[in-house]
């Protein structure tokens, strides 16, 4: 049985993130694990405050109860709904949860509660993408689900054979019933034999998946990745982690007044 991975830290965008998890999970038929990563909280008043770890992961596992119920309620009691509570480092607490579970996807958000938290968040997230080997989606705070018809692929064509993570692609094309769109974001505008021979890797490998191509051209690559989801209606954006300049100015420009029309396409991060 495929499960579903989702963290939450009980903010208004995770919880978004959650529901979205939920909402997938029953498309796919998945079961769903919910986690709550706790960190002992640094006191930074003259008035030292003693709160032990019992009190702080008892708080966690009451709220992460009433968040099942909710979910239970989402989905009408159809769904299989696992809770986890740690304390510790979110990313190495998350690392040893997907060993346990080994998820199909890990899910998170991309803003937190405070606000120092939807600064930094983004941040916090493109590392989570990066360097986590299970795959990845960062929900922003206004994506829904609402099943998923198109899936973008951006790719700078090179050394496509070592970079790009074929089969977990087909796993998710072929899982969501998706049109795979894949996208040039290499800038190179002239003809070049290498362009030439792995453009046509991509297609051999990718054949089975019929996708369609396109190319991105001009300086400002993430703008224009972000403008071609929303042109094509893009419902997940699958980024390889060694684009790692890509991801983390999507997600702070996801944040900013200038992208708010593109914060409902989530990241989806594969390793090959």
């Amino acid at each position: 049985m495929k499960k579903i991975l989702v963290a939450t830290d009980f903010s208004t965008a995770s919880t978004n993130a959650v529901n979205y998890a939920a909402d997938m999970a029953a498309k796919i038929y998945a079961d769903l694990v919910v986690v709550h990563v706790a960190t002992v909280p640094v006191n930074i008043s003259e008035i030292p405050v003693m709160i032990s770890d019992e009190e702080i992961k008892r708080d966690a596992e009451n709220n992460i109860q009433e968040l099942k119920k909710e979910l239970e309620k989402r989905t009408a009691g159809k769904l299989n709904i696992e809770t986890k509570v740690e304390i510790g480092s979110f990313f190495q607490s998350l690392k040893e949860i997907c060993s346990e579970v080994k998820p199909y996807i890990v899910i998170i958000g991309t803003q937190g509660k405070s606000q120092i938290e939807k600064l930094f968040l983004g941040t916090h997230a493109a590392h989570v993408l990066q360097h986590l080997t299970w795959p990845v989606m960062a929900i922003p705070p206004k994506a829904i689900f609402s099943g998923i018809k198109k899936i973008g692929l951006a790719c700078d064509f090179n050394s496509v054979a070592k970079s790009t993570p074929v089969n977990e692609i087909k796993r998710f094309v072929t899982d969501l019933h998706a049109e795979l769109h894949v996208v040039n974001i290499g800038r190179k505008e002239k003809y070049n034999p290498e362009l030439v021979f792995q453009s046509g890797q991509m297609e051999e490998m990718l054949v089975s998946l019929k996708p369609d191509y396109h190319l991105i051209t001009g300086e400002d690559l993430d703008r224009g990745l972000l403008d071609f989801a929303d042109m094509q209606h893009v419902d997940i954006l699958i980024v390889l982690p060694k684009e790692h300049n890509i991801i983390e100015k999507i997600l702070h420009k996801s944040h900013t007044k200038e992208f708010t029309k593109h914060t409902h396409v989530p990241l989806l991060a594969l390793h090959p």
